[in-house]
């Protein structure tokens, strides 16, 4: 056997191990038993050379082996590059039918993505041209989803909001002056004072210059008032005492305890004496201002300061009468509001 052919031959049989390395065990399997059958029926053919013979060697038995070796060669080729074909052929048809399964699982997630936008009232708008896939099994129709077919039709024209109506300065005028036309006129009028009795009274827990009261203003519930009078007035001239009481201040809280009313006093910065009602008055009678009329807020607003208006024109005159710009306060049928030694002093 010459060395061209010896090295064609190796050439050969390493392609042949690299394509057996790349075969399934099915495939070797069958590959092997065909090279198995090929050198069977064709190695005997082949007459072996016997080098070491001082014969000649005859060219046409060399040239009958390489024509032998030749056509195995040929042999194996053939058979695997049916088998490449085959794998080839398997593997597409693999392929083709996992694309076909994938496109159908994104079309299903873009029907329920469709359904879900459409439930929560997002437009669907159809692109013009476009085709859907679909993917229906039996090759039925598809309706097309509802949204779809609701983006088909004319958006109907949003409704115009209605003008609000101003109105004209004029009447804004004329209600401004109508409010303040029935708008009180800041006086003693505004003033809800009262006879009142206090029935209980003791220090302050927490303030030592502070009384806390309980006064009877002729209502259900007697009302709590805390009064600055430690300095001024004995605890026991307190008890059981007939009081002025000015009761439509906003309730206001003193070292934590909240103050319903004001017991209404004559007052000098060295002195202090609480007003008393006439005799015969009993708690809960009004006191009037001779020449006002008693229209008392319910409650006081702050803000307006009526009483801070009031105030300074709060006096008692010469007789220890309380006035209110120099007109007594009384209550009617049954006397003056008096103080018992200050004359010409502030009330309040």
């Amino acid at each position: 056997m010459d060395n061209s052919y010896k090295f064609r031959l190796c050439c050969e049989i390493e392609r042949i191990i690299f394509l057996f390395a790349n075969l399934r065990p099915s495939h070797m399997n069958r590959v092997l038993g065909k090279v198995s059958f090929v050198f069977r029926s064709n190695l005997v053919k082949i007459k072996p050379v016997n080098i070491n013979s001082n014969k000649m060697v005859s060219v046409e038995q060399v040239v009958e082996n390489n024509k032998r070796s030749l056509e195995i060669i040929e042999s194996l080729k053939n058979e695997l590059q049916a088998i490449r074909g085959e794998l080839i052929a398997r593997k597409k048809k693999e392929l083709v039918n996992e694309n076909a399964a994938l496109k159908k699982k994104v079309e299903l997630a873009r029907s329920q993505l469709i359904a879900l936008e459409t439930k929560n009232g997002k437009i669907q708008i159809t692109v013009p041209g476009a085709r859907s896939m679909c993917t229906n099994a039996s090759g039925e129709n598809v309706p097309p989803p509802p949204a779809a077919a609701a983006a088909d039709k004319e958006p109907k024209a949003p409704k115009e909001k209605k003008a609000k109506k101003e109105k004209p300065e004029g009447a804004k005028k004329d209600a401004a002056s109508v409010a303040a036309a029935t708008e009180l006129p800041i006086d003693v009028g505004r003033l809800d004072m009262r006879v009142g009795k206090i029935i209980e009274v003791g220090r302050h827990p927490d303030a030592d210059s502070l009384y806390l009261e309980k006064i009877d203003c002729g209502e259900e519930q007697p009302r709590t008032v805390v009064s600055g009078l430690v300095k001024y007035v004995p605890l026991e001239e307190m008890q059981n005492r007939m009081v002025v009481v000015l009761c439509n201040l906003k309730p206001a809280k003193m070292r934590g305890v909240t103050s319903e009313a004001m017991v209404m006093c004559a007052s000098t910065p060295e002195k202090v004496e609480v007003l008393s009602p006439p005799a015969g008055a009993v708690p809960g009678d009004l006191v009037h201002c001779e020449g006002y009329n008693r229209q008392p807020d319910a409650q006081m607003n702050p803000k307006k300061k009526i009483f801070e208006t009031c105030a300074p024109d709060l006096k008692t005159n010469d007789a220890l009468i309380a006035c209110y710009k120099n007109a007594p306060l009384h209550v009617p049928g049954k006397g003056n509001i008096v103080a018992q030694t200050l004359k010409n002093v502030q009330v309040k």
